[in-house]
């Protein structure tokens, strides 16, 4: 059984935590590829990352633009050669945009790359995401700050239609037991 999983949240909500599980849940069942965006094995990733941690517009446009290559190369290179692949940090990039513009992206996106049943987005609240972000005792990113959390998580919510929305507040095995319980079911519906 093919599987194409995403795992998408603001900054702090446990995206990497929940693919490494999800790997090791499917890692009995046959190969596993997963993708954690901005990635550091292409340039695009780097530079994206890189832009992340600076600040302005310029920054701002460049990570975005890069992140975006990062991602679709991503896509071409993995999607559909392991029995399961999983993407972390995906089409919710859209809630980092301006509000007027990121609905219609998100559409546009949706049309031009693969989605799933298997989509999940994380959500945690801005204070618990700051507070794990600040816990991490890494360099701060840009949209690493309260009002950006507040507002990222504002313009994600009305895309995530077609997502399985998770609450992220509580720990990593109650978040895994709900993601988990889901991917059973539709393993299942699947299996038919």
């Amino acid at each position: 059984m093919k599987r194409f999983i995403v795992i998408d949240g603001c900054d702090g909500s446990g995206k990497d935590t929940q693919a490494r599980l999800l790997c090791e849940k499917y890692e009995k069942e046959g190969s596993v590829i997963v993708r954690s965006h901005p990635e550091t094995d292409n340039r695009y990733g780097r530079k994206s990352k890189s832009s992340l941690e600076k600040t302005g517009t310029d920054n701002f446009i460049m990570a975005t633009l890069c992140y975006g290559i990062d991602t679709i190369r991503s896509i071409i290179k993995y999607y559909k050669k392991a029995d399961t692949v999983i993407i972390v940090r995906y089409t919710l990039a859209v809630a980092y945009l301006p509000l007027a513009i990121s609905g219609f992206v998100y559409k546009l996106v949706c049309i031009l790359l693969p989605v799933s049943e298997y989509m999940f987005y994380l959500d945690i609240s801005p204070e618990e995401s700051l507070a794990r972000v600040k816990n991490r005792g890494e360099k701060e990113e840009m949209f690493e700050n309260y009002d950006a959390l507040v507002k990222t998580r504002q313009k994600a919510e009305p895309v995530l239609y077609n997502w399985n929305v998770i609450p992220a507040d509580d720990s990593a095995e109650v978040v895994f037991s709900k993601i988990e319980k889901i991917c059973d079911e539709l393993d299942t519906k699947n299996n038919k």
